[in-house]
């Protein structure tokens, strides 16, 4: 059973983590979100990359860049979610959000690809169609 979202801001990652993964594929259900998710997650990560590289090079351009990926990245899954019979549990404040962004998408999204659930669950999205 998922913590209530409230729960969520006052956990530890260990305990962040564990809540993410166990709620993860019922959250992941939609075969568009699900396609969406494998190719927007990677532009996510690729843009905390360049945010970094940017910050430490000072270079404008790769910051312009990262934080363009990270936007485009988040809003895109955004309209995803909202396309699942389970929507997520919604943020309690804005180091929520941050936590729960970042965790999910550089530990939760790759181990749920790695594990088998994501094809597992477009297996399924497939059959209910």
């Amino acid at each position: 059973m998922p913590l209530p979202a409230a729960v969520v801001a006052a956990v530890n990652v260990r305990e962040l983590l564990a809540w993410q993964w166990e709620g993860y594929a019922r959250y992941h259900q939609n075969r568009a979100n699900l396609l969406l998710h494998i190719f927007v997650v990677p532009v996510f990560l690729v843009g905390t990359v360049l945010i970094v590289i940017g910050g430490v090079t000072l270079s404008v351009d790769s910051l312009v860049a990262g934080v363009f990926c990270v936007v485009a990245s988040v809003v895109l899954q955004g309209r995803g979610h909202k396309l699942e019979p389970v929507p997520p549990e919604p943020f309690t404040g804005p180091a929520n959000f941050i936590g729960r962004l970042f965790l999910e998408q550089w530990v939760t999204f790759p181990r749920f690809v790695l594990s088998g659930g994501w094809s597992q669950n477009l297996a399924r999205s497939r059959s209910a169609v």
